[in-house]
């Protein structure tokens, strides 16, 4: 079954490399945002089944984008899987009052992370 996905990070080679795992791995269609503002933007006007979440991005990082995806009626209810660098244990804690159905640390495995994303949300 195609999925629809967005990728949301500031950094364009790390887009590249989850478009590229998830289209030839899994055969999803990818949409990508180098911006919290333009994934708010695509997320209220494409029927997505899941975000792919940057943590730390300029202007508007992954916790203020998560806020407003969560306070719209039309995206809250889009599953959001974070994707950090950040993977301490005290980090972790800083996620357990997020609304996300998983946290992926970054590097990940491209060629793994649909399988991870379809585990993560019982697909």
């Amino acid at each position: 079954m195609s999925r629809n996905i967005l990728i949301v990070d500031d950094e364009e080679d790390v887009q590249a490399i989850a478009k590229l795992g998830l289209e030839m791995g899994a055969g999803w269609n990818v949409l990508t945002a180098c911006s919290g503002r333009e994934a708010l933007n695509i997320a209220a006007n494409f029927k997505l089944d899941v975000i792919l979440l940057d943590m730390m991005m300029p202007d508007m990082d992954g916790r203020a984008t998560l806020q407003q995806l969560k306070a719209n009626p039309v995206t809250q209810l889009i599953p959001v899987i974070l994707l950090t660098a950040k993977v301490q244990e005290s980090d972790r804690d800083s996620f357990t009052d997020l609304d996300v159905a998983a946290v992926f640390a970054k590097p990940f495995r491209p060629l793994k992370l649909a399988m991870q994303i379809s585990e993560a949300l019982g697909w």
